[in-house]
């Protein structure tokens, strides 16, 4: 029995389609099932709330060989604690006096750089990883740098006046990977039973990709000038609080950012083990273009 959390969303979603392929029992923890599609719920077991309920994981856990954990930080959260440590301790419990034996999660890249301790959500990303690794399951992060993806957020932008917006400086050259290889990661671990121990697993995309090459290649794929807008970090921070976010997660969102600046997604050297295929090209050509309509 392998367990998803997250089954709606951009990656759980996509987890859950690679699983759906095979035999294996599956069982999702959704608090909306009805956002699933009937194939699916038809397919799969539901237990309906919130992985942060004691409740629904002690449920969801029973009989598990395996956890996806996939964390979403609540944006009205008073807190980086409560948004990851808090909310993951009732699955870390439940994971133990179920005796889970994997569980994969999804968190960020920077662990042992200069700003670990200090880079918002990152921060809170790998604090949930340490309650995890904690509970004596064989774990497995799998550690992320920007999303591709993250761009769908400002199709309308990019569509109606030529630009994406954010705080990263213009030139800066960084990792990014694509949600589809991402997920297929996640299920691999998932379906394989042979791994032991804990660790992480970065996930860095083909390439390291300024904003401005990002604008470029935008640009040839849409065939019309798309420009890349740098944000001051205190208009980021407006811009998140006027979102809804609460002062803490608009505030860890900024120090997320100040530490990507300054090296955050930078300290694991690229190998072919943890490139993976999708380029920016290809993942604007098959995903931004269609959702630019």
């Amino acid at each position: 029995m392998i367990v998803v959390t997250g089954p709606t969303g951009q990656i759980g979603s996509q987890v859950l389609d690679h699983l759906l392929a095979t035999d294996e029992e599956i069982r999702v923890i959704a608090r909306h099932p009805e956002k699933l599609a009937p194939a699916v719920r038809d397919r799969v077991e539901v237990v309906t709330g919130s992985h942060a309920d004691p409740d629904v994981v002690g449920k969801a856990f029973v009989g598990a060989d395996a956890v996806f954990w996939l964390l979403l930080a609540d944006p009205r959260a008073e807190s980086l604690k409560s948004a990851f440590v808090d909310f993951t301790r009732p699955a870390a419990d439940a994971i133990s006096q179920q005796g889970v034996g994997r569980v994969v999660s999804i968190s960020a890249l920077g662990r042992g750089t200069a700003y670990a301790d200090r880079a918002g959500l990152a921060t809170g990303s790998l604090a949930m990883d340490d309650l995890l690794a904690a509970t004596g399951t064989n774990f497995r992060a799998l550690v992320m740098p920007g999303f591709m993806d993250n761009l769908l957020w400002q199709t309308e932008l990019i569509k109606n006046q030529g630009f994406f917006a954010d705080a990263q400086p213009a030139d800066l050259r960084l990792p990014r990977a694509a949600t589809r290889d991402i997920a297929a990661g996640a299920a691999r671990l998932l379906l394989d039973r042979s791994w032991t121990g804990v660790g992480e697993i970065p996930v860095l995309g083909p390439e390291d990709l300024s904003q401005n090459e990002m604008a470029e290649i935008i640009s040839e794929v849409l065939g019309r000038p798309i420009s890349y807008r740098q944000m001051s970090y205190d208009d980021y921070r407006g811009m998140m609080l006027a979102q809804g976010r609460s002062e803490a997660i608009a505030q860890a969102m900024v120090d997320m950012a100040v530490a990507k600046a300054n090296g955050l997604d930078q300290g694991v050297v690229r190998t072919a083990e943890n490139s993976t295929p999708t380029s920016f090209r290809q993942w604007c050509t098959e995903v931004l273009l269609p959702a630019l309509g």
